[in-house]
């Protein structure tokens, strides 16, 4: 496995400075944002596709810092009721696979997206309970004739442009927000969907990210090292559903936090280890949304965690003791 980190933690600075403090911290790749909500600071699609020599010195910069680009992100909401909103976000993704393309990366990272609960609706509208019966009617039509559709034309899409994983990442607020939702979609689409397994969004759901690795065995194509802090006597008050804002960190059910300050280091070990264990061995990808630390400190210290945690050296093939 490879440590990364995605690239939009440093939008304001350059790509070069940016990959400069990526290579001092010892990170090998970058997951590069491009579009959707990552934005495109460091890399737009419809420029570096146009224009050979801006491409050629997006290239470049990687190979002088040392740094392997392992995959282009995208999240957005192409399936959004808003036909403007959800243009725009198809758009990044069909520019980030083309990009993909010329790269030649396999893999795009982004999100299910979450549709209205009509044609006509104006926001999306993401159902968690089944009753009334007012929200399965809902999913019905969230599901098969939004959702699996879209994907299924993206997939062909992809697919024709060399890019055979598109790497969802289970988030609430979109159809796609746990195992179950992702092996779902993928057996109505194909195995061209896969997961960007993010345990931040699990944890606050209470789903054991190392039960949800075992489950998504040969479906994990992306991984984002974030950690969440649940704090229990908000928990306990309120629930795990909380739509205080995320700055509002002392009254809030959860947070998210650097790896290592949300669980322990052995929780992470058992998570690098069922990585290894369902044959995942590609990166770590860092994710700095830690609202209680610095870009700087909260990556250096996620740095230095998984240090500890990640497992680099290939599977061994013989064990001399069994």
């Amino acid at each position: 496995m490879k440590l990364g980190v995605l690239t939009n933690c440093y939008g304001q600075k350059t790509l070069d400075e940016t990959l400069s403090i990526f290579a001092s911290l010892g990170i090998e790749a970058a997951e590069i944002g491009c579009g959707g909500y990552p934005g495109k600071a460091h890399c737009d699609p419809a420029v570096l596709l146009s224009d050979e020599a801006k491409y050629n010195e997006f290239i470049e910069t990687f190979k002088r810092h040392g740094i392997e680009p392992c995959a282009l992100a995208c999240h957005g909401n192409p399936v959004h009721p808003n036909k403007e909103i959800s243009a725009g976000f198809e758009a990044d993704f069909r520019d980030a696979v083309l990009l993909a393309e010329k790269m030649g990366l396999d893999t795009i990272v982004t999100f299910s997206g979450c549709p209205g609960d009509h044609d006509g609706a104006k926001y999306p509208n993401w159902v968690t309970c089944p009753w009334p019966d007012d929200f399965l009617a809902i999913l019905e039509y969230q599901w098969n004739e939004v959702l699996i559709p879209y994907w299924k034309e993206e997939v062909k899409f992809a697919n024709a442009h060399g890019v055979t994983k598109i790497a969802l990442e289970m988030h609430p607020g979109f159809c796609v927000y746990n195992p179950e939702t992702l092996l779902k979609l993928r057996a109505a689409v194909g195995d061209t969907i896969g997961a960007n397994f993010d345990p931040s969004h699990l944890i606050w759901q209470g789903i054991d990210p190392v039960a949800a690795i075992r489950e998504l065995a040969g479906a994990i194509y992306h991984f984002h090292a974030k950690d969440t802090k649940v704090d229990t006597i908000n928990r306990n008050r309120n629930g795990v559903l909380d739509t205080k804002h995320y700055g509002d960190e002392i009254n809030r059910s959860w947070v998210f936090r650097a790896v290592g300050y949300g669980n322990d280091i052995a929780y992470w070990k058992d998570i690098a280890s069922a990585l290894r264990l369902v044959g995942y061995d590609k990166v770590m990808s860092i994710e700095h949304e830690d609202s209680l630390m610095t870009t700087d400190e909260g990556l250096s210290k996620a740095v230095e965690a998984l240090n500890q945690v990640i497992i680099k050296e290939p599977k061994p093939g013989t064990m001399s003791w069994a």
